[in-house]
């Protein structure tokens, strides 16, 4: 058995061309604030984190829903394509990139539909109370 067959991975989601590549979305059961400067960008308690491995195993990455957003943020002219999520939409937030949404996912990562994620240099994100 190895680390990408193991019972945590039993329910990822693979890349039907490398199943090496991998995620796994998980419910996160508390509360989450993710500011920028002191700035609320985002309150939930509906986020998901997205753990992932690829050409290595990546940080984790906590995505929340649009509805639970508390700033406005830009369009930014730039979009990249992930074989297991989809295309990455980026924002901006006083003019500066800040983050990605996946705004129409590919089927099997539905999950991430309308869900933001932050740059973590970017962003300070505080979990439970």
């Amino acid at each position: 058995m190895t680390l990408e067959t193991g019972p945590a991975f039993e329910n990822a989601i693979r890349n039907p061309d490398n199943p090496a590549h991998l995620m796994v979305i998980k419910d996160i059961s508390r509360r989450i604030r993710i500011y920028a400067g002191d700035t609320l960008l985002a309150d939930s308690t509906g986020a998901i984190r997205v753990i992932e491995i690829g050409k290595s195993v990546y940080d984790p990455v906590v995505y929340v829903p649009e509805t639970d957003l508390t700033a406005d943020f830009g369009e930014m002219d730039r979009s990249t394509h992930c074989p297991i999520k989809g295309d990455a939409s980026y924002v901006s937030f006083g003019g500066e990139e800040i983050g990605w949404v996946y705004r129409t996912p590919i089927p099997m990562a539905d999950r991430l539909a309308a869900h933001y994620a932050f740059w973590p240099k970017k962003v300070r994100l505080v979990e439970g109370e």
